[in-house]
């Protein structure tokens, strides 16, 4: 079964191992997500993903990405829709 979430990044932290985590705003909620290379750790995103995901921080693209059994299998980019923006315009239409 194919699950999604819709949200942006908010924090990245890259290492000298090549490892990669990133915080993930969705849903109210903060997520960490990570890439790591090392078998031995938990890395559950690969890295093409990992790597196209943190590319957003700091930008108006939002991301949502498909699970398929609580594995990432595709992410796709937006840009955001300005919530501000859309509150200036139904004031205007109430108006």
């Amino acid at each position: 079964m194919t699950l999604s979430i819709f949200g942006q990044v908010i924090a990245v932290r890259k290492f000298a191992n090549g490892d990669i985590e990133f915080d993930f705003y969705h849903d109210d909620v903060v997520t960490e997500y990570r890439y790591s290379s090392d078998p031995g750790r938990l890395g559950n995103f690969p890295k093409e993903l990992a790597e196209t995901i943190v590319s957003t921080l700091s930008t108006d693209i939002c991301i949502e990405i498909f699970f398929e059994d609580e594995t990432p299998i595709y992410v796709e980019l937006e840009e955001c829709e300005d919530d501000e923006e859309f509150d200036e315009d139904s004031v205007l239409e109430e108006s």
